[in-house]
């Protein structure tokens, strides 16, 4: 797979809804209906992070569920690629972006959407191919201003920006022409995940597929 190739099938992924819900689930037996919660919401793009021992075994949850599109992230080695596409990945996520995690998203065909958080990590991407980046951890790195400052000279790529980006302040980033939609944890809480609330769960949801771009 090319980075052109998976920049196009990220921006669809993006493209599904203003926020791709950061999921840390300690346990399998609620990915199902975690995943049907948050897509009868109107969140179909579904980032698992391999953050717990559990986290394969969520994403192969996850991928039966109808309507949900899963994705690895927490990517951070080129076996962690391996085991995401083989659980059922159809996309990645970095927290950054080096050539060995690139080469195995690349060869084994996953779509990856790498993390920059400067304008020298942006630019060095875009140059490989990757026009759809992660700007990540965004709050700490200057969040919207610092993401409007980067898209002045470089409006060619597009983001998702994560990290500290919550109900309250997505509609400034979503706001920005070069972010086609953010990532963020805050529409599954993990007490609600624990305690099964997943009527709760829809809620948040919609109320972030409500967001506008």
């Amino acid at each position: 797979m090319t980075p052109e190739h998976a920049s196009e099938l990220t921006a669809k992924v993006c493209a599904l809804a203003p926020v791709i819900p950061v999921l840390v689930v300690e346990d399998a037996a609620h990915a199902a209906d975690l995943a049907r919660a948050l897509v009868k919401g109107g969140l179909p793009a579904l980032e698992v992070t391999l953050r717990t021992p559990s986290a394969l075994d969520v994403i192969r949850e996850m991928a039966r569920v109808e309507g949900g599109v899963v994705g690895a992230g927490t990517l951070l080695t080129p076996k962690d690629v391996e085991a995401a596409k083989e659980a059922g990945a159809t996309f990645g996520v970095c927290p950054g972006a080096t050539d060995r995690i690139l080469d195995a998203c690349e060869a084994n065909d996953l779509p990856l959407l790498p993390a920059a958080a400067t304008t020298s990590e942006v630019l060095r991407l875009y140059e490989r191919g990757y026009t759809v980046q992660k700007f990540f951890p965004a709050e700490v790195n200057g969040g919207v201003p610092a993401l409007k400052a980067i898209g002045a000279p470089i409006p060619q790529v597009k983001f998702c920006p994560t990290g500290g980006v919550s109900l309250q302040n997505a509609p400034d980033y979503l706001a920005l022409p070069n972010t086609l939609c953010v990532g963020g944890s805050w529409v599954a809480p993990g007490a609600m995940v624990k305690s099964g609330d997943w009527d709760g769960i829809t809620r948040l949801a919609a109320e972030a597929a409500r967001l506008t771009r």
